[in-house]
């Protein structure tokens, strides 16, 4: 089966891993690198991006020897709302605190498809915020407000 570039599921995807480790390590080169026992603030986004890059190679070798077809049509909802998902998640951590970004993030985020349930929704939103903080909040130690004010 022969199948454009521009059309192969797994070469695409492979350009997309290289530009975002491309883009991660362009954005570090000007932090202290550090070494492996002592890491810097550039060593983390650095040694990632690399990775990344070498997944994306992978993906367009594969891609390459194995062609598969982009299935289906580009979805304008979702190229608009995801992004917006992120940015209300970005402003109401600073403003409303961890637990009500997530539960804004989660619902504006499932706007994006065409299949909403708002109580299929809520149960999801529950579960992923219980489980976030647990995650973030108490097994990390990460120092996000909850809410606003605590």
């Amino acid at each position: 089966m022969k199948v454009a570039l521009t059309n192969n599921k797994r070469f695409l995807s492979g350009l997309m891993f290289i530009g975002i480790g491309a883009v991660a390590i362009f954005i570090a080169r000007d932090y202290p690198m550090g070494s492996a026992l002592r890491m810097g603030p550039g060593y983390f986004p650095i040694v990632l991006g690399g990775i990344i890059i070498l997944f994306g190679i992978w993906e367009i070798i594969i891609g390459t020897l194995k062609p598969d077809e982009v299935k289906g049509n580009w979805s304008l909802r979702a190229l608009i709302v995801l992004p917006l998902s992120a940015v209300i998640f970005g402003i109401l951590m600073e403003k409303a605190g961890f637990i009500p970004a997530l539960i804004a993030l989660i619902f504006a985020s499932a706007l994006a498809g065409n299949e909403f349930k708002f109580w299929e929704v809520a149960v999801l939103a529950v579960g992923l915020t219980i489980a976030c903080v647990g995650l973030f909040i108490y097994g990390l130690g990460l120092p996000y407000p909850l809410l606003q004010g605590h």
